[in-house]
């Protein structure tokens, strides 16, 4: 099995969405199961059939997790190559096709999240960062072509925000 490399909020947060999962997700899906098995005849119990899928999906979301945390390596800022883009190190972009600037902070696959500008380090912008410092061009391909990008500043974990 391949580690996952991780932050310690991505951990936490994992480890979080699973105490959830177990402690208040299980047993509301365990009532509603109970609940419609009350009603009778199972055979054409749609309420029953719903819980029974809800329980399958959890279920498999809880395994996923558990496999994910069981396979995290919390990597430690300390131990990585100071001004370089890794893993829990928040980047600072200019787009050389567009000239736009942005930020985005690396992270595993399972803590990414576009939208809070968490891309992961799978992710074809993070490979090309990965490694890379301030002042430095890289030019990744994307899905939607060729992107060139200038890094303007890592910050370590230490220091983002």
């Amino acid at each position: 099995m391949n580690s996952i490399y991780m932050t310690r909020e991505g951990r936490a947060k994992l480890e979080e969405e699973l105490r959830f999962l177990k402690v208040e997700e299980r047993p509301r899906i365990k009532r509603q199961i109970v609940e419609a098995r009350e009603k009778g005849d199972l055979t054409e119990n749609a309420e029953y059939d719903a819980a029974k899928e809800e329980q399958g999906r959890l279920e498999a979301k809880i395994a996923k997790l558990q496999d994910q945390l069981s396979r995290a390596i919390v990597l430690d800022d300390q131990s990585l190559p100071e001004g370089k883009a890794h893993i829990g190190r928040r980047v600072e972009l200019e787009d050389l096709n567009t000239g736009k600037r942005f930020s985005y902070t690396l992270v595993s696959e399972a803590e990414s999240d576009f939208a809070s500008g968490k891309i992961s380090t799978g992710s074809p912008v993070g490979k090309g960062l990965v490694g890379h410092g301030a002042g430095e061009e890289v030019t990744v391909q994307v899905p939607a072509g060729t992107k060139r990008f200038r890094i303007l500043r890592v910050v370590s974990s230490a220091d983002v925000q």
